[in-house]
This record gives structure tokens, sequence and C-alpha cells, in this order.
């Protein structure tokens, strides 16, 4: 969901008040001052986006989904869960998982930078399937990501792989649950979308 301006502050739980620094559009510097309320606060572009703790379910896909790229990953390649992306002051993401250069997971950096990642991944939860579907598409190619997968938990459990082409995401290839697919990037990797959960 997009926070917008309010008159009146927002009631946390208990009914606090929860004020958060900055005013529209925000930025990546006010984020870094958001309380830590157990909410998930990306950016696009300035405005606030806002996804509540993941379900079970979402949480063992992204586990499993972890240990798959693991144990498939060269030496040189790694995959990470939740971590910080900084596309711009005013466009923030956390993808699910994301593979990176190892080189890159001992620097001491709070965020990475689209050029860092070889892979984005979205795993789609009700809350979060406008954006995954729609907006993240638009953004990580914008940002020149190579590789986002999204992955779908309540259609099938299928896997919807897109592939940067002249700073576009091709039509997405859609593995469904209940058949290995077979992949060859960013690394050769194969698993069935509907294992993970």
């Amino acid at each position: 969901m997009a926070i917008e301006p309010q008159s009146e502050p927002d009631q946390g739980a208990g009914g606090m008040s929860l004020h958060l620094p900055g005013r529209p559009p925000y930025t990546v510097t006010d984020l870094l001052e958001f309380p830590d309320d157990g909410n998930r606060y990306e950016l696009a572009n300035g405005s606030l986006l806002v996804s509540p703790s993941p379900t079970p379910i979402r949480q063992r896909a992204l586990a499993r989904l972890l240990r798959v790229l693991d144990d498939a990953a060269p030496p040189e390649l790694e995959a990470l869960p939740d971590v910080n992306l900084a596309v711009s002051q005013r466009d923030f993401y956390i993808p699910d998982v994301v593979v990176v250069p190892t080189e890159a997971t001992s620097a001491t950096e709070l965020m990475f930078k689209p050029a860092d990642l070889h892979l984005a991944v979205e795993i789609v939860s009700p809350s979060t399937k406008a954006r995954d579907r729609i907006l993240k598409v638009g953004a990580y190619a914008a940002a020149g990501i190579p590789l986002y997968w999204r992955l779908e938990l309540t259609e099938g459990h299928s896997l919807y792989v897109y592939e940067l082409e002249d700073g576009e995401y091709t039509p997405p290839v859609c593995y469904e649950g209940g058949k290995v697919a077979e992949l060859v990037r960013p690394f050769p990797v194969s698993f069935d979308p509907a294992d993970l959960t």
C-alpha cells in the first residue's frame, strides 16, 4: 500500500500515534530515520510503499529458494535475502532475494546499487501483487537489473522469468509448479517452483 500525507498522525499498534520522519516525497535519507516497527518500507519516485511482515508460507519459499540458489551458485556469486537496493534518492526497494558478486557481500555499505545485482526476485503476496507484477517490472528494468524472477505462490506456484533486452524486460517465460524449471541465468539451476512451499 502507498502512504499518502495525512492530516492526523497514523495510529500504530495499541492506538499509539506513529510519526514517520520527513514529508512526501520521501527520500532514502528519510527512510533511514524510520522506526523498526516490523513493516517493510520502500520508495517509488518518493511515494512510500509499506508491506507487513511476511507470512510463514512466504518465509518458507524464501528460505528454500535461498538454499536452491546457494547450492547451485558458483563461488563468485552469492544469493542474499532482503537487501537494501538504492536506485536513486527517491527510489528504494528491498527485493526478497538477490544474486550479487561474492566480493560485494564483504563491503560495509548499507545499500547495494543496481549494478551489483545479477538477479532480483520478488515473492508475490496478496499485499504486494500489484507492485511485484507491474511496478517492479518497470523499476528493475529501468535500473538495468539483467534478470527478474517473480514467484507466484497463489497461482499454481509459478515462476515468471524476465530478461533485460535493450533496456526493457522481454515478456516473461512462465515455469509452472509441478514441472522442473531448467534455468541458465544467472547460473545453471533447476528446481520445481512447487517444491519451494
